[in-house]
């Protein structure tokens, strides 16, 4: 990086750190009057307490400790920070089109307003410079509610491609891995492949390099797929979107992820790129097994994806459908009132659920040592507040 470069980024970065003084790190809360939903637990007459950054648990209202100022939930919900863990960008600003730290920090705070704390900051199908350079923006900034980068392509099956340029659909071998993923430590925590074209050697690679690898953009029947879980692939990407068919006769990539009984998957629940009765079958037959994602896109006009708000979702200009216009906030929303599923079970889908699958244990729940990062939304899911590492946002 130019010296020029590096003294934008760091201007850059200082300026979006005022976003976060707002509150004093050492500063001590009570959050009270709302149900807090904290993995299995639903406590409506507690407090939630905030200390440098930490969770300290809950306590009775009337214990509220000395020093520690009492906020007012005005009778809202208050669940863990939102985890989504496929999203391309956000507030106007798509990553791949905008390689810039403007553009990684504008996604991370437009993310943050909508009480999404955690994301896996995703990109499609591209050229392996463009991953690279991606990669090597990342790690410039490394932005403090991002977990990382996942890569969705470009190893899929071109018959099952999606939005995803055909022609730059790659097949996999250990020396493009090696080269897409040599400056890529603690950066790509995740990426979707095509199973049944993935060589056991390239997954062997892939797991050595500790990343989640989902299946996707999958053309797979139930034989490849469940081979492929078997081996190390924990879990599927946008269920029922761009892979084989649920069929009578070869019940495919939904219907190996349905009888597998550790592999995971996440769902759009926009009712759109899903039907909510395909939700539902999903959430009868997999339970904690399947979890949100948004999968969300924003206008875009430049670069190889061009896309379009069309009402609620996106398109590319032909009329192919590209991504999602949810928030995760939203797909919650959806769950409870299209799906049917009780609230503190879709706040379990967008927290804990997504949070056991990357293993991580400081997040997507209120237990005390957790780390501060709380949601509270009222009862027509509107965001009221949100607290990320214990600052207000």
């Amino acid at each position: 990086m130019s010296p020029v470069a590096a003294r934008a980024t760091t201007n850059v970065f200082s300026i979006n750190l005022l976003f976060f003084i707002s509150c004093d790190m050492n500063s001590k809360i009570a959050l009270y009057n709302g149900t807090i939903y904290s993995e299995y637990d639903i406590i409506s007459d507690g407090a939630l307490l905030i200390s440098e950054g930490k969770l300290l648990g809950t306590v009775p209202v009337d214990q509220i400790p000395a020093g520690f100022e009492p906020v007012d939930a005005e009778g809202g919900n208050i669940c863990p920070g939102l985890i989504d863990l496929q999203i391309y960008g956000a507030g106007g600003s798509l990553y791949s089109a905008d390689l810039s730290v403007e553009s990684l920090l504008h996604i991370q705070n437009t993310l943050l307003g909508q009480g999404c704390t955690s994301f896996y900051l995703t990109l499609a199908t591209n050229e392996i410079a463009v991953f690279k350079e991606a990669i090597r923006v990342y790690k410039t900034v490394n932005p403090r509610n991002t977990l990382g980068l996942h890569l969705e392509g470009p190893f899929l099956n071109p018959k099952k491609r999606g939005a995803h340029p055909a022609e730059l659909i790659l097949k996999a071998d250990v020396a493009i891995l090696d080269d897409l993923l040599a400056d890529a430590a603690d950066t790509v925590g995740m990426i979707t492949v095509a199973p049944e074209l993935l060589e056991d050697e390239c997954l062997t690679y892939l797991r050595s390099k500790e990343i989640l690898i989902s299946a996707g953009h999958s053309d797979a029947t139930f034989e490849e797929a469940t081979a492929s879980f078997d081996k190390g692939i924990a879990t599927v990407t946008h269920l029922w979107n761009a892979m084989s068919p649920l069929h009578h006769r070869e019940v495919g990539l939904p219907g190996a992820v349905f009888n597998h009984h550790t592999t995971c998957a996440s769902v759009i629940v926009d009712g759109v790129h899903v039907d909510f009765e395909a939700v539902k079958l999903a959430k009868q037959v997999m339970g904690e097994r399947l979890f949100l994602i948004t999968d969300a896109v924003t206008d875009c006009s430049k670069d190889i994806y061009h896309h379009e708000l069309h009402g609620d979702h996106y398109i590319l200009p032909d009329g192919t459908l590209s991504g999602s216009a949810l928030t995760m906030l939203a797909a919650i929303r959806n769950c409870v009132e299209k799906v049917g599923i009780p609230l503190e079970e879709a706040i379990r889908m967008a927290t804990i659920y997504p949070a056991r699958l990357i293993d991580r244990n400081d997040i997507g729940h209120l237990k005390a040592g957790a780390s501060a990062n709380v949601l509270v939304f009222d009862r027509d899911f509107n965001v009221k507040k949100v607290y990320f590492e214990g600052e207000k946002v």
